[in-house]
C-alpha cells in the first residue's frame, strides 16, 4: 500500500504534473541515471510545477478554493490557453 504522501503525488487532482514526473524518472531508468540525457524532461517538470504554481498563488490571492484547480479544471484552463 502507498504512503499517504505517495498517494497524494499520484493523484492527478492534487498534483498536476504526474504525466512529467513519470517522464523524467523513465528517462532516468532508460539512461541509468545519466542526469544530462534527461534535460528537456527536467525542464519540461520544471515549467509544468512553476506555470501551476503560479496559478494556484494567484487563486490563494483571491480567496478561489481549492487552490490547486481540479484535473478537469486545469483541463479546461489549458484549452482556453489554446
Amino acid at each position: 500500500k502507498m504512503s499517504r504522501h505517495a498517494q497524494q503525488l499520484r493523484d492527478r487532482d492534487t498534483n498536476p504534473c504526474v504525466e512529467e514526473t513519470d517522464a523524467s524518472r523513465k528517462c532516468m531508468d532508460d539512461n541509468n541515471y545519466k542526469k544530462d540525457m534527461c534535460t528537456a524532461y527536467f525542464l519540461k517538470y520544471k515549467s509544468c510545477r512553476k506555470f501551476w504554481h503560479d496559478i494556484m498563488m494567484q487563486r490563494r490571492r483571491n480567496g478561489v478554493k481549492p487552490a490547486m484547480p481540479s484535473a478537469e479544471e486545469r483541463q479546461e484552463i489549458l484549452e482556453t490557453m489554446g
